[in-house]
């Protein structure tokens, strides 16, 4: 099984001790990692006329030619999962392949929306609002109810921990735990 590692751990400063990190702990378990710097052959991207594109087209044929995704879900420069992670969850999603995810920070994405705003207000009885009167989401799920919501569809796991701060990118706890439950016949 080649299981693709969605994440922003490719923007951490150690990325590439990051990857291989993820790629050991998959060689413990009988897999191979694929890591979104890892070379790939692609006409398409070879072509591309811009990096940004480049890079896009090469881990979109990452992703095709993997069977599985384990995701880090952890909140990105901000209260929810990076934005490119959350697109390669729902490319692979689209692509009918497991997928799992984990995150270092447990609180749910209400709690964690309020703590980035710095404020909200109470909705009547039920639900919060942000300064400008918008509804925030709050069914009680890690992050945006179509991440979780798909992860879940793929029949996967989602493993939610809090560690220690210093510990937010580099704990591979949650990760391994993917790891083995997409080694065992599902997420």
């Amino acid at each position: 099984m080649r299981i693709y590692l969605a994440g922003p751990d490719v923007f951490l400063p150690d990325a590439a001790r990051a990857s291989a990190a993820k790629k050991a702990i998959c060689a413990r378990h009988g897999t191979v990692g694929v890591f979104p710097t890892d070379p790939i052959e692609d006409a398409a991207a070879d072509a591309a006329p811009e990096r940004f594109l480049e890079i896009y087209l090469r881990n979109e044929a990452h992703i095709r030619a993997c069977d599985a995704m384990i995701a880090n879900l952890t909140p990105f420069r901000g209260p929810s999962a990076d934005a490119g992670t959350v697109y390669e969850v729902g490319f692979m999603r689209g692509l009918g392949r497991p997928v799992a995810g984990y995150t270092n920070d447990a609180r749910d994405f209400a709690a964690r929306t309020r703590a980035f705003l710095g404020s909200a207000a109470r909705q009547g009885a039920g639900g919060w609002t942000d300064a400008e009167g918008l509804s925030l989401e709050d069914f009680g799920r890690h992050d945006n109810l179509m991440i979780d919501g798909g992860i879940l569809a793929a029949d996967g796991l989602l493993v939610a921990r809090t560690v220690p701060p210093g510990a937010r990118w580099t704990d591979l706890e949650g990760f391994e735990a993917c790891v083995a439950a997409l080694m065992r016949g599902g997420a």
